[in-house]
């Protein structure tokens, strides 16, 4: 991308998202610059569930969506005339969740005249970087971790993305969510690991190693299968689980595991700044082990706040697709397994 395109004219970007259980909207200004961002979250609401409903966020989705734009205009004082364009996740993300927001943005734009941006979630999570740190530019090696992806990305500018690493199984999230819920800690469980963990020995349980030394691709799934068959063995021995020093060394062995490969696909990329982004990118294992691990890096953590799902990344991945001419028509769909 041309740094010239970069210094036009202020850009006002509406970022919408509602891939999952966050409806939310945002005005950004220049791609960096949070004017507003309003987020509607269901997670008390899927609690008692035990983990996200599709169907109950979807319809959730539809109350929530109008609101949010209304408050996410006034909070950035400005109205529909004064906005460029419309972002909107399309994927990847739960179908019926991710249509709502879409139709939110398509009826916008047809009201308005304002074009249409259809965004990608993960390139999103990337872009949340740009907001906390406004003097990072592309190239630089990204971690993106959820409850759905684990990747490595090479980011060579800002639309321009070579993966490096993908997870072969479960997501690094998913392990997480999944041995919270065994272990009693409910949902969402990543935030609720992350806390009973605090303190604990990271070194008292030991879980299976998954490293494939031909590739940076990631497996969790024997890590989890490892977790839930030392539960299962506590339990018939009748021995109580220590649940600070299981969540510690689980997810510091996850941590491990993440951290390893980026560091390795750094060095044989070349790549000096290293950029962690996505829901697991806000644990605190996952933070202080990068920290120990790439000292000889410059790193780069999103706000807390940005790590989850939220519409000022995607307003500011808007914008990026907007300076290069991207524009989508009002026949845009919905994508629940788009690729990077």
């Amino acid at each position: 991308m041309d740094s010239n395109d970069l210094n036009r004219k202020d850009v006002y970007i509406l970022g919408i998202e509602s891939s999952c259980d966050e409806t939310a909207v945002s005005v950004v200004k220049n791609g960096r610059e949070v004017l507003s961002n309003e987020i509607a979250s269901q997670a008390d609401f899927h609690e008692q569930f035990g983990g996200v409903v599709p169907e109950l966020a979807s319809r959730m989705h539809i109350e929530a969506v109008y609101p949010c734009i209304v408050n996410g205009l006034k909070k950035a004082n400005l109205s529909f005339r004064d906005i460029d364009a419309v972002a909107v996740t399309y994927g990847p993300g739960l179908v019926g969740a991710l249509l709502v927001g879409l139709s939110a943005a398509k009826g916008v734009c047809e009201a308005t005249g304002l074009p249409l941006i259809g965004v990608n979630h993960m390139h999103g999570h990337i872009a949340a970087n740009y907001i906390t740190h406004k003097d990072l530019e592309p190239p630089f090696i990204c971690l993106c971790v959820s409850g759905g992806h684990s990747q490595i990305i090479l980011v060579k500018d800002y639309l321009d993305f070579e993966l490096l690493g993908t997870t072969r199984d479960d997501a690094a999230g998913e392990a997480i969510d999944k041995i919270a819920r065994v272990i009693g800690l409910g949902y969402p469980g990543g935030p609720k690991m992350d806390k009973a963990a605090q303190g604990g020995n990271v070194t008292r349980y030991t879980f299976a190693k998954t490293h494939m030394n031909d590739t940076l691709d990631f497996s969790f799934s024997g890590i989890k299968t490892s977790a839930l068959n030392q539960i299962n063995k506590l339990k018939m021995q009748g021995e109580d689980i220590d649940i600070c020093d299981f969540a510690a060394s689980y997810q510091q062995h996850i941590a491990n595991e993440l951290v390893r490969n980026t560091i390795i696909a750094a060095k044989s990329k070349g790549i000096r700044k290293i950029c962690i982004a996505g829901g697991v990118s806000a644990n605190s294992f996952l933070r202080n082990e990068l920290k120990k691990q790439g000292k000889k890096f410059d790193l780069y953590f999103p706000e807390m706040k940005y790590c989850t799902d939220n519409a000022a990344m995607i307003a500011s991945i808007g914008y990026f697709e907007y300076v290069k001419g991207t524009r989508h028509g009002l026949d845009l769909n919905a994508c629940p397994s788009l690729e990077l």
